[in-house]
């Protein structure tokens, strides 16, 4: 199974928010970028990803996980752009902040520390299982 990351600032869409919204979870809409678009379309049931807080905090939060696959954005006017659902799974122990992600060498290839615009974005097996141990799983 592929994994991901999901960024949202905190002001906008927050852990705490998606945490409450328990089991059922919500829609990942908004995204108006087409890699990104190909990067949800690509999603299956199952998958996980980690929830990144943009902007204020810079940090990998928690873990969600997939629970529908990719339809229609009900925000989208142009009928071009889709969405996911997806529940938190559970917090990180410890924050993984984007100045440690940097400063880990295996990690200078993650789209992350390259392409931090990108809204969603795989994340590969290797990078996972580092991001995973540095933020006490």
């Amino acid at each position: 199974m592929a994994h991901w990351l999901y960024k949202s600032e905190p002001s906008v869409w927050s852990w705490d928010q998606q945490v409450a919204e328990g089991a059922k979870g919500t829609h990942w809409n908004g995204v108006r970028n087409h890699v990104a678009k190909q990067n949800l379309m690509a999603m299956k049931l199952g998958e996980q990803g980690f929830f990144y807080h943009s902007n204020e905090g810079k940090a990998v939060v928690g873990i969600v996980q997939v629970i529908k696959e990719y339809y229609p954005d009900h925000t989208d006017e142009s009928g071009r752009f889709g969405m996911v659902d997806i529940k938190a799974v559970r917090p990180l122990p410890n924050p993984v902040t984007l100045d440690e992600i940097k400063k880990e060498p295996a990690l200078k290839d993650m789209i992350l520390v390259n392409n931090s615009r990108l809204s969603v974005q795989p994340v590969t097996d290797e990078e996972w299982a580092i991001i995973c141990r540095m933020g006490g799983l």
